[in-house]
């Protein structure tokens, strides 16, 4: 009888034990059907966020668009609503190019404007050139009034209208540009870093050099 019942215990022992397992077996399973599923979704998520930043959303793009203001009147939303001079005075990336404008009287200019782009150099832009050269052009409203309207061309530019163009310039002189995707040269070795800004009569585009037009 004892033996009986050891046996009986050892069986039912190792029918629980069999059981066990196979639960095991079988959550096992279960996670690696989730991890799959899971993993899926992440995917097929990639290809929205590359696309977010791309020129053809008509959104602005390029790294230097993150010193933009959020939000505010210098924000991207605040300076649609502003015409061109205008917006780019309440955008603390682009002060020096404002007190150049104003040196320039060509702030009324500007605003009044209808459709024309604006390719507007950052203020580390402005500080590449050396300072006695800096002072004495800001000093020489002709020659100053000349550097400044060679970064106007007179129509809408797309980024698209960027990759392969020869702009007139409210300078009177053409301005090229080139490059495609997100990646443009303007001139000669200006390179867009915040484009497709819109203000409420202008397209602007922030460059990291300043444009110096032909002699």
């Amino acid at each position: 009888m004892n033996r009986t019942r050891t046996d009986r215990l050892r069986i039912t022992a190792s029918v629980l034990a069999a059981a066990a397992i196979a639960t095991g077996a079988a959550a096992c399973s279960s996670d690696d059907s989730d991890g799959k599923t899971a993993a899926a979704p992440a995917g097929s998520a990639a290809p929205s966020t590359a696309m977010s930043g791309s020129p053809s959303s008509d959104r602005p793009f390029g790294p230097a668009c993150s010193a933009v203001p959020a939000s505010g009147k210098g924000s991207f939303s605040g300076m649609s609503t502003d015409p061109v001079a205008t917006a780019a005075s309440n955008n603390p990336v682009l002060s020096t190019l404002v007190s150049a404008v104003k040196k320039a009287g060509l702030v009324d200019t500007l605003n009044s404007a209808k459709d024309i782009t604006v390719f507007a150099p950052t203020n580390d832009a402005f500080s590449k050139l050396p300072k006695a050269d800096l002072d004495k052009v800001l000093a020489d409203k002709k020659t100053l009034t000349g550097i400044l309207t060679y970064h106007v061309a007179g129509q809408k530019i797309a980024p698209a209208g960027l990759s392969s163009g020869e702009f007139k310039t409210l300078n009177g002189a053409a301005l090229t540009t080139s490059g495609s995707g997100e990646s443009f040269t303007v001139g000669k070795d200006a390179h867009v870093v915040c484009g497709n800004v819109h203000t409420a009569n202008a397209t602007v585009y922030i460059i990291d050099n300043v444009l110096m037009p032909p002699k």
